[in-house]
């Protein structure tokens, strides 16, 4: 139902916050999540900050938050697992720090508890969203203009507007968060754990998935959206394929002849990956 393939990280971290959520629900806590300029500043209450980074205080906003950080995966697919998981990193301490400022700078406001829940992570990710990922379909329905990227921003609002302005500043500091990144200040887009970690957690993380790291040495195609190997033959492992017999869209020129399999579906076909 779920597939994880080449987004072990994306895994780990889903099941990670939504099984916090789900204990903290459970134990009636969830109403203490959250953080407000005076406990941290007052109150010192510096676990309120750590915990609200990871867990939703709520079910709407845990169904649609995980929803999103679930489609995102693409992103990890993209860019590798250990340039993705400098992202998550940048883009919680980043946007933590932003919301921190943001409460300085806004104390005279009664801002109130900011909402809880992975928030940075999730509008970092609207920004490569927004650049990266092409339109590749439009449809009119009620007299108005929609593409295949609507439905994710109609999710993403429906976050952003969950605890209207508790939710509001943590989505505006994750969207800050993730502009950041895009224009790679100090070189953030290049940095990566050193390989002794990297093997380390991603051992670990793909042996509690149960699966193997094989298919890692494929690189991800962002303008096509597939995976794709050098000419000659083997095997191809893709995701939501736009290319086929030699054609992409977008004017791609493509290699073709490429060997593909659906390992979903275990079909077989000759599908063409881009140059």
């Amino acid at each position: 139902m779920f597939d994880y393939r080449n987004a072990p990280v994306t895994r780990t971290f889903l099941f990670g916050s939504g099984l916090l959520s789900i204990l903290l629900g459970i134990q009636g806590r969830s109403s203490k999540l959250g953080f407000s300029y005076q406990d941290i500043f007052q109150k010192v209450h510096l676990w309120r900050l750590i915990a609200s980074t990871f867990a939703f205080s709520s079910t709407p906003e845990l169904v649609f938050g995980l929803g999103l950080l679930y489609y995102f995966r693409v992103f990890e697919r993209q860019i590798g697992s250990n340039k993705y998981s400098v992202f998550v990193l940048f883009s919680l301490l980043g946007s933590s720090l932003i919301e921190v400022l943001a409460l300085i700078l806004l104390k005279g406001f009664n801002l109130g508890v900011i909402a809880s829940g992975p928030y940075g992570l999730v509008f970092a990710s609207f920004v490569p969203f927004y650049f990266d990922i092409p339109v590749t379909s439009r449809f009119h329905i009620f007299g108005g203009f929609f593409s295949n990227k609507s439905l994710v921003y109609m999710a993403g609002l429906q976050l952003l507007l969950s605890s209207w302005k508790q939710s509001l500043l943590p989505s505006i500091c994750g969207i800050l968060a993730g502009s950041i990144y895009r224009m790679n200040l100090l070189g953030i887009r290049r940095m990566k754990f050193p390989d002794s970690i990297a093997s380390f957690f991603s051992r670990l993380m793909w042996s509690s998935a149960g699966t193997s790291p094989r298919s890692s040495r494929w690189k991800f195609c962002k303008k096509c959206t597939i995976l794709w190997g050098p000419p000659g033959g083997g095997k191809l492992s893709f995701d939501n394929t736009t290319c086929f017999s030699g054609r992409a869209t977008r004017g791609i020129h493509c290699y073709t002849g490429f060997y593909g399999i659906r390992q979903e579906l275990g079909e077989t076909g000759t599908y063409a990956g881009s140059k």
